[in-house]
């Protein structure tokens, strides 16, 4: 499994239905699992982005598609991160020449 942090901004939609964004999270953790990925962290923030998330998935076509996914409901637009552990950055650098 591969770690990715999803970087979202409200739109327009997303703005006027603020109300509802604690039930969208819900929401979206659930796509997420039926996707077989795993939403470790869901945060709101203050500054660039309105939400972070921390998501494990088995791979990028899965990131990818859950992404999409919530990006198609139109509440907000997200910007994926792929991400590594210490453990990865480890083998990255056993390959570095």
């Amino acid at each position: 499994m591969a770690y990715y942090v999803f970087l979202a901004n409200f739109t327009d939609q997303g703005v006027r239905a603020v109300r509802e964004t604690p039930k969208r999270a819900e929401a979206f953790k659930g796509m997420a699992e039926k996707l077989g990925a795993k939403v470790h962290v869901l945060l709101w923030t203050l500054g660039k982005h309105d939400v972070v998330t921390i998501i494990e998935a088995p791979d990028d076509l899965t990131a990818t598609a859950l992404s999409l996914s919530v990006s198609e409901l139109g509440n907000v637009k997200t910007q994926t991160l792929k991400a590594f552990d210490a453990n990865d950055l480890r083998q990255i650098i056993g390959k570095m020449g």
